[in-house]
């Protein structure tokens, strides 16, 4: 009989969680500063919120289906980068690392 290795998925699922957080953040801040007429981004902060939504779903995928979590991380951080220039760039970075580590960590 083999035995399966099962791998926790934990670290993914938070790298996420934290990224989608401070996304939806920022996200929030751009149409914040949309609001005093100085920047006309609330279509951008509108692309970094929904991005960061796909990558909270991501983390709840994580555990079951790895590799579509992972692709998810990776299409958020694609989305994030965008929608918001340069404010969202930490947010990417953990949502990268997330996928990056779903896909490739056996």
């Amino acid at each position: 009989m083999k035995r399966t290795r099962t791998v926790s998925r934990t670290f993914e699922m938070v790298m996420g969680i934290i990224g989608s957080i401070i996304g939806i953040f920022s996200g929030s801040f751009l149409i914040f500063i949309e609001s005093f007429g100085q920047v006309h981004t609330p279509f951008l902060g509108m692309v970094a919120i929904i991005a960061s939504i796909l990558g909270i779903i991501s983390s709840y995928y994580v555990r079951t289906n790895e590799e579509v979590a992972g692709v998810g991380f990776i299409i958020a951080t694609m989305f994030v980068i965008v929608g918001s220039a340069y404010i969202n760039v930490l947010s990417a970075i953990f949502l990268l690392i997330a996928g990056i580590s779903a896909l490739f960590r056996k």
